[in-house]
């Protein structure tokens, strides 16, 4: 039987942090309204079209990995080497469109390579039994070194294809091509977690790993898909970013990961897995750009770019385990 020190609402900071936990995407809703408000009163080109569609493109980019991200962390796993195999994916991509003169070669590659990289975390973690967190360093690690023994400087669009940078730049019709890219993952993603067997598995596997597996459910195979999965979306980013710079960077996908992350937790899902959303997961990419873009037209020092996440990842966290205990009482 609870204590009445537990069900009794704490004072404070105790009683506001408990309410966050429990209405985090409309906490998000409102911090991003009121950072909009806010940064539009001190900059007013923040509401500019060039910077709607900027702020749109930016947060492309990292819902694509992110929708991929919350599969994994709704299932118990992480991914930390999805920035270096977005920088890998990038100098692939445009060395092979160099080569053959193909876009679509280019394109091909990228995800192929991407996905490998995904494949080898899950066989890593599944058959090797390698805690994922530590799996993913060694591959981050792997990566980094290994970009430069592939290419020592950035790769340059040798052939200057106009179809390869309007993969990144173009448009179709009125709308961004990564922004209407981002929409059909996050809907894939949506509908794959919240419509069909492969979400209800990976909700359950992430909330209890031993009763799935008990109750007959292919863990192993839930997860290797959660990695491949992550490592395609990671592929299609990378073929963006790559066209967005027109050059293939070792160095594009530095912090990468942490925004992604960050991103994923601020949203609500708990690291502790079997539980998350893809819609938080939207709203904490839109309130880490807009304040990214905030810190840019406001021109504050950049390095808080880096900085924000960081303190992201810190509160969203305790907020979790506040969320944790309040459905433990």
């Amino acid at each position: 039987m609870a204590s009445s020190s537990q069900i009794q609402p704490q004072p404070g900071a105790g009683r506001i942090a408990a309410a966050m936990a429990g209405q985090p995407q409309a906490v998000l809703i409102v911090l991003l309204l009121l950072l909009c408000g806010a940064i539009s009163l001190a900059a007013a080109q923040f509401y500019s079209l060039a910077n709607i569609i900027a702020i749109l493109r930016q947060s492309a980019l990292v819902l694509i990995v992110a929708a991929g991200m919350t599969t994994l962390l709704i299932g118990g796993e992480v991914d930390l080497s999805v920035g270096a195999s977005l920088a890998f994916t990038g100098c692939v991509a445009m060395d092979a469109t160099n080569r053959s003169g193909s876009v679509p070669v280019g394109a091909l590659a990228a995800l192929a390579f991407a996905g490998a990289v995904g494949l080898f975390n899950g066989l890593v973690v599944t058959r090797l039994r390698v805690n994922s967190l530590i799996a993913t360093i060694a591959t981050m690690m792997i990566l980094q070194g290994g970009v430069y023994l592939y290419t020592r400087e950035a790769v340059q669009n040798q052939h200057h294809l106009a179809a390869f940078t309007g993969i990144g730049a173009g448009y179709l019709g009125a709308f961004p091509i990564p922004v209407l890219l981002a929409a059909a993952v996050f809907a894939a993603v949506y509908i794959a977690l919240r419509h069909t067997l492969f979400g209800r598995y990976t909700y359950a596997l992430g909330a209890n790993p031993i009763a799935a597996r008990l109750s007959g459910l292919r863990v192993r195979r839930l997860k290797l898909a959660g990695f491949v999965i992550t490592g395609l979306l990671v592929g299609v980013t990378g073929l963006i970013l790559c066209s967005l710079m027109n050059a293939g960077q070792p160095t594009a996908g530095r912090g990468f990961e942490l925004t992604v992350i960050a991103a994923v937790i601020l949203g609500g899902t708990s690291l502790a897995g079997g539980r998350g959303s893809l819609i938080g997961t939207l709203l904490g990419v839109l309130v880490l750009k807009v304040i990214d873009n905030g810190i840019i037209i406001l021109r504050w020092n950049q390095d808080f770019q880096m900085v924000v996440p960081g303190v992201v990842i810190v509160a969203a966290t305790w907020l979790d385990t506040v969320r944790v205990r309040r459905r433990a009482v």
